[in-house]
């Protein structure tokens, strides 16, 4: 897996950028859910028209894995007034980080994770955070061991079903 590339996403890239995300939420989250929640859910929040105003919001910025220049994953940063809870001005958010089913476990989250903390740094951010949910084991470990804990909780709506997401941080000294 030395061959995986983290590029930032371009305006070119906003059909990729709907395709791993629908693929990468469905496989991580549709054995959990109803499918009623997910098709809302994707529906709503994954659609082509929202993505494209994440996309173009200026606080905003996509990176993708890439291996063999296919997507293997993504990576969602927020900075400023694109913060999804705590807005602070030294605050920089992960809000999402998905890889497709056969890459997990094979370092590509945390290529993913380092490019953040590496923006992160670069920008002289206090500290990064993130919102996992509290069902999923294996994020929050992957989080912990890379520094993070736990300090609050928020809601994730996912369609009509309110689920709750621990708040992590990781400060910088």
């Amino acid at each position: 897996m030395n061959n995986i590339i983290i590029r930032k996403a371009d305006s070119q890239d906003i059909y990729l950028l709907h395709s791993i995300s629908t693929e990468t939420f469905v496989q991580t989250f549709a054995e959990v859910n109803t499918k009623e929640d997910m098709d809302k859910y994707l529906t709503e929040r994954l659609s082509l028209a929202q993505l494209a105003t994440e996309f173009n919001h200026p606080d905003s910025v996509f990176y993708f894995a890439l291996l063999n220049n296919q997507v293997i994953g993504y990576l969602k940063i927020n900075t400023g007034a694109a913060q999804t809870e705590l807005k602070e001005p030294d605050g920089f958010e992960v809000e999402r980080i998905y890889v497709l089913k056969e890459y997990k476990g094979k370092n590509v989250g945390r290529l993913l994770l380092d490019k953040a903390i590496e923006i992160a740094t670069n920008r002289k951010a206090a500290y990064i955070w993130l919102g996992v949910w509290e069902e999923n084991h294996r994020a929050i470990r992957f989080y912990e061991k890379n520094g993070f804990s736990a300090f609050g909780k928020h809601i994730f709506k996912l369609g009509n079903d309110e689920q709750t997401d621990l708040i992590m941080k990781r400060v910088f000294n």
